[in-house]
């Protein structure tokens, strides 16, 4: 009986230990399961065995579209007219939504970081980073310019982006096709500067860009000063996997047009309004945004447009951006065209504006007003500006290198 009730002693003894042993094994398994349940919440590693699936619910890259990944900056919203805009927090430019791009480019990858074969996935990462050599320079210039303007651009701004500038013409120059290294591009469009010939160097231009790997395409007229460094800084802003229409208007509200030769009766005399960048200020769009004009604007149709609607170069352009494919123009106050008076812009205020102009109205010159060069000299005040921008240039008198 003694024997007896010592083994059975033991035996709840050992059960007793086989307990303690089974909570405790649970105990650490819970403490196993939290610990992988708060990993995966803060570094965003999805219950997949194999650890690489995105938290999106792919572990393909190519299936997770830019939305997706894109970080979204700090934006405040105001409705202006009843429409939608956003204010930037960087730039304080007005910006109305855009549409994201819907289909796979090579800018894609930059959203993902492959470290030994495997993705490693933020929670908020960045647009790509833009570097001038993401940039087409576009310039429009007829053959009687050259001489006057281009000889000025050349001097000056163009000295800041030899690779990425083009000058678009409708004659050969083999002067300035050797100052400019080959970039030089007879369009063969008609001289002068009326809607056709307008029209038809635009597309030119476009197409042009399309036949490129760049990632953003700036056009500019060959009576703009363009300030490079401001420009790669405020392309920097936006990404060129969505769709971006930047300008700024000459107009105080969206131009009204009436479509009048439809094939629809129903269409005839619609009235359509749109904004427009105007070319006299410079304008950039997206690769993105390129290629949804793809169908719209290649192969000659741009200049078609043209010919439909009736209006030139820049009006047709918010006319298939605004309009047909319903991107909104992204307002930028830096752009500036002659048809403001250039005396307001202020010099301290000078290495904040992307674009300059001038022109002569009225016996008198519309200008900047900025010291340096005397009016005999440089009436236009191109010289004065670069040199007031970049000093240390060998056109700049030494008077003017005060940095």
């Amino acid at each position: 009986m003694r024997c007896l009730k010592k083994k059975m002693s033991q035996v709840f003894s050992l059960t007793q230990r086989y307990k303690r042993t089974l909570q405790a094994m649970a105990a650490g398994v819970f403490l196993i399961y939290m610990t992988l349940v708060l990993y995966q919440n803060v570094y965003g590693y999805s219950s997949g065995s194999n650890g690489q699936e995105l938290q999106y619910g792919t572990a393909d890259p190519a299936a997770v579209e830019p939305e997706n990944v894109i970080a979204k900056r700090d934006n405040s919203v105001n409705s202006v007219n009843g429409n939608s805009h956003v204010i930037n927090s960087v730039s304080g430019a007005v910006q109305r939504p855009s549409s994201p791009a819907s289909y796979p480019t090579r800018f894609d990858k930059a959203y993902y970081d492959y470290q030994n074969g495997q993705l490693s996935v933020t929670g908020t990462p960045k647009p790509p980073t833009t570097e001038l050599d993401d940039l087409l320079i576009s310039v429009k210039t007829t053959k009687g310019y050259h001489d006057t303007r281009l000889e000025m651009i050349i001097k000056t701004w163009y000295q800041l982006a030899k690779e990425q500038t083009w000058f678009f013409t409708d004659t050969n120059d083999q002067h300035y096709q050797k100052l400019t290294n080959g970039h030089m591009v007879n369009t063969n469009c008609s001289q002068g500067h009326f809607r056709k010939a307008l029209c038809c160097k635009m597309g030119k231009e476009y197409e042009f860009f399309l036949d490129s790997a760049k990632r953003w395409w700036c056009h500019f007229d060959d009576d703009n000063y363009v300030n490079v460094p401001r420009l790669v800084r405020l392309l920097d802003e936006y990404s060129p996997t969505q769709d971006w229409y930047l300008g700024k208007p000459s107009i105080s509200s969206p131009l009204e047009i009436f479509l009048d030769n439809t094939k629809s009766s129903a269409e005839v005399n619609k009235k359509v309004t749109f904004w427009f960048a105007t070319g006299g200020a410079g304008f950039c769009i997206s690769r993105a945004l390129a290629l949804k004009m793809l169908p719209i604007a290649s192969s000659g149709k741009f200049m078609a447009i043209g010919d439909k609607i009736r209006f030139p170069d820049d009006v047709t352009m918010g006319f298939i951006i605004e309009h047909i494919l319903n991107v909104p123009l992204t307002v930028v106050d830096a752009f500036h065209s002659h048809l403001e008076p250039m005396e307001f812009i202020r010099p301290e205020t000078f290495h904040d504006q992307v674009s300059f102009s001038y022109a002569r109205m009225k016996n008198e010159w519309n200008v900047v007003k900025v010291d340096g060069f005397d009016l005999k000299t440089d009436p236009k005040r191109i010289y004065s500006l670069h040199c007031h921008l970049y000093p240390f240039f060998s056109i700049c008198p030494k008077t003017i290198k005060r940095r």
